[in-house]
């Protein structure tokens, strides 16, 4: 398999030892960690087949940094629901509402970082001055957490009950072809979740 065009290619080797094609070196997870915070591009294949597996490493990548000491960021709580999601209907939408929400979450992280730099400042004084660069984490946090919080309402409970197979919809005719209800909640759930996002990411 071939990685994606501009993407470094990075071999796995049956020993567990990692090969960056792009510098003819041998890395390590916390090198791919690097990587991936200065937002360079990279697909890990299996040296002997070819196989993408740079799922299964940057998942590998987490579980390390996960057992750092004062680096945990993945509370318990988050950990059992998603676990629990394995298996359920949920599983299919899951995976695009995590991207939009840390893509909006980033977002404001970015705008965050800039209103710390400006309030900080450049002298020895300024940088004394820690109390409103405090407060202004402290509501990026409250408002990253509602906005993470209204997104996921928007999909509990996932309202499949108002048509069911045992409960055809009336209108039916031999005129008229049964609507897909399912697909159409799904799609009209995923286009809600993403008008939200935008609102709240402004």
């Amino acid at each position: 398999m071939t990685a994606k065009t501009g993407d470094i290619v990075i071999k796995k080797y049956a020993n567990r030892r990692l090969y960056n094609t792009g510098t003819s070196t041998y890395v390590t997870l916390e090198d791919l960690a690097e990587m991936v915070k200065r937002n360079e591009n990279f697909t890990v294949q299996d040296a002997k087949t070819g196989e993408d597996i740079t799922h299964s490493v940057l998942t590998q990548i987490i579980f390390e940094l996960e057992n750092k000491d004062g680096q945990n960021m993945l509370p318990i709580p988050f950990l059992r629901q998603l676990i629990a999601y394995y298996g359920d209907q949920m599983q299919v939408v899951l995976p695009t509402f995590l991207e939009q929400s840390m893509s909006a979450f980033a977002k404001e992280q970015e705008r965050m970082r800039e209103q710390l730099t400006a309030a900080f400042g450049k002298t020895p004084i300024d940088m004394m001055n820690v109390s409103a660069p405090i407060k202004l984490v402290e509501e990026q946090v409250r408002r990253n957490t509602e906005m993470l919080q209204h997104a996921m309402r928007m999909f509990t409970p996932f309202p499949l009950n108002k048509t069911t197979p045992s409960e055809p919809d009336e209108s039916t005719g031999p005129d008229k072809p049964a609507k897909d209800t399912g697909l159409d909640e799904l799609k009209e759930q995923i286009a809600a979740m993403q008008r939200k996002l935008d609102s709240l990411g402004r």
